[in-house]
């Protein structure tokens, strides 16, 4: 049995971030010492780093309670896994078109300032200031 600031150096996570998946129930506390601090176990640690993992993917909180639910239901349909990951797969492709836009926006209003300029005539502030109008 470990304490919280050991369980967040084997997994890399702050304490601050642990806490807040153990009040977001992803992730629970084995029990508590005499001096009442938390305690966790090396399930906690795995339970922590698949959490984490489905993070870096920038799976949702919300996502991630429910592959816990189906993990923690090992005669679940994997079906429902697949379809957890094809709707986040969606947003992500989703994502991606947007900041093709944005990159695209922001080239062309890189263009309105090629030439070294006083700010008074910088032509990306005058672009801003007249998309801030017309807006």
């Amino acid at each position: 049995m470990i304490k919280i600031g050991e369980l967040s150096k084997r997994t890399g996570c702050s304490i601050q971030t642990i806490r807040y998946y153990e009040k977001e129930l992803l992730l629970t506390a084995t029990g508590r010492s005499e001096g009442n601090y938390r305690l966790y176990d090396d399930n906690s640690i795995s339970q922590l780093l698949f959490v984490k993992q489905c993070r870096s993917l920038g799976i949702s909180l919300k996502e991630i309670k429910r592959l816990i639910s189906l993990k923690n239901s090992p005669d679940s349909a994997c079906e429902d896994v697949s379809e957890i990951v094809d709707e986040h797969i969606k947003q992500v492709e989703i994502k991606m078109k947007e900041l093709k836009s944005l990159h695209a926006n922001l080239k062309s209003l890189r263009t309105q300032c090629l030439n070294p300029h006083t700010v008074q005539k910088c032509g990306i502030l005058k672009q801003l200031t007249l998309t801030n109008t017309n807006s």
